[in-house]
C-alpha cells in the first residue's frame, strides 16, 4: 500500500488557520488534527472533501471549550493512501475509533456534518456512553436504498473525472463567493491527482444495497438515536442542493431533538461551517450552556 504525505509547504500561505499540528498513529497511518483549548471536549468531523480547515471560525467562539477536529484519513494533513479502492466505511470508522481511543475521549460533543455524519453518528450509535451531546448539520443515515440520480451523477463524476476540482466542490457547496485564498487552502492537500483518491472514494462508499458495507453501522446509528434521551441539536440550512429538508429525518428520530430550539441556518449552501461558521459555533455555545432549551 502505496502512502504519501503532502508537502507541509503547500500550507504555509494559508494565513486564518493557525492551529498547532496534532498527530496520531492508525497503524503505518498518521492522522492529523487541531486540539484547542481545555474544558469540555467538542469534537468536530468534517466530510467530502474538505478538513479541518472548515471548522476554523468555530474555535475562537468557542474557546471556553476543548475544540478538536480531526483530518480523516486522505485528507487535510491526515495520510493519504494511493488507491480509491483502499478507502472502505470500515477504515474511516476504525480510525476514527482509535482517535478517540488513543485520546481518551469521553463526555464528547460531538459535531457532525456530510461524511462526519455518517462515520460520526455511527460511532455514537455503537460507543453511546463516551458521547454527552450531539449536534447535526447537512447529513444523512443511509440504510441502503436505491440513490437518488443526482448522487449517482455525482459518483460518476468523482469517480471518473482525470483530477477532481476539491476547491471548485466547495465552491459548488456554497451560496457565496469564496475567495482565491479559500479555495486554495482546500487544495493545499492534494498537490495532484494521485493524492485524491480518498476525495474519489467517498461518494462512492455511501451505501446503495442493504448488504453495502456500512448499512449495519447506520442502522445501529439510527437505532440509538431514536432511543437518545441526551442533548441534541439539529441544525441544517436552507440552500444546501442535497440537504436541505432533511432536518426533519432528524427531529423525528431523535427524542431530545424537541427539547432545543429549531434553528435553520439561513442563506447557507451545504458547507454551513464556511459561510456560517461564527454564527453556527455562537448556538453551539448557547446549546452547551442549556440556553436553547424549549421551555
Amino acid at each position: 500500500m502505496e502512502i504519501l504525505q503532502t508537502d507541509p509547504e503547500r500550507f504555509k500561505s494559508i494565513t486564518d488557520f493557525p492551529y498547532q499540528e496534532n498527530y496520531v498513529n492508525f497503524g503505518s497511518l498518521q492522522m492529523h488534527y487541531v486540539d484547542e483549548g481545555s474544558g469540555e471536549i467538542i469534537l468536530a468531523l468534517h466530510g467530502e472533501p474538505t478538513w479541518s480547515y472548515l471548522y476554523r471560525k468555530f474555535i475562537p467562539v468557542l474557546n471556553d471549550y476543548r475544540f478538536i477536529a480531526p483530518d480523516m484519513i486522505g485528507f487535510g494533513r491526515s495520510d493519504k493512501i494511493v488507491g480509491r479502492k483502499n478507502y472502505t466505511f470500515d477504515l474511516h470508522f476504525r480510525s476514527l475509533k482509535n482517535f478517540i481511543d488513543k485520546l481518551e475521549l469521553n463526555d464528547i460533543t460531538l459535531v457532525v456534518q456530510d461524511w462526519g455524519g455518517l462515520l460520526g453518528l455511527s460511532l455514537l450509535g455503537e460507543y453511546p456512553e463516551r458521547f454527552k451531546r450531539v449536534v447535526v448539520m447537512n447529513t444523512f443515515l443511509p440504510k441502503g436504498k436505491n440513490l437518488p440520480w443526482f448522487f449517482k451523477l455525482w459518483q460518476w463524476f468523482s469517480k471518473y473525472h482525470p483530477s477532481i476540482p476539491i476547491g471548485d466542490i466547495v465552491q459548488f457547496g456554497t451560496v457565496v463567493k469564496l475567495p482565491k485564498e479559500v479555495v486554495g487552502a482546500y487544495n493545499a492537500p492534494f498537490p495532484n491527482k494521485k493524492y485524491k483518491d480518498s476525495a474519489r472514494a467517498f461518494p462512492q462508499l455511501v451505501p446503495s444495497r442493504p448488504d453495502a458495507e456500512g448499512v449495519d453501522r447506520l442502522l445501529k446509528a439510527r437505532e440509538t438515536l431514536s432511543k437518545w434521551n441526551k442533548p441534541a441539536l439539529v441544525m441544517f440550512s436552507d440552500k444546501d442542493r442535497v440537504f436541505s429538508g432533511m432536518e426533519k429525518f432528524f427531529y423525528k428520530l431523535i427524542p431530545s431533538s424537541s427539547e432545543q430550539e429549531k434553528i435553520i441556518i439561513r442563506n447557507a449552501g451545504h458547507f454551513l461551517q464556511e459561510e456560517k461558521g461564527e454564527e453556527i459555533a455562537g448556538y453551539i455555545n448557547h446549546f452547551m450552556k442549556d440556553e436553547l432549551r424549549v421551555n
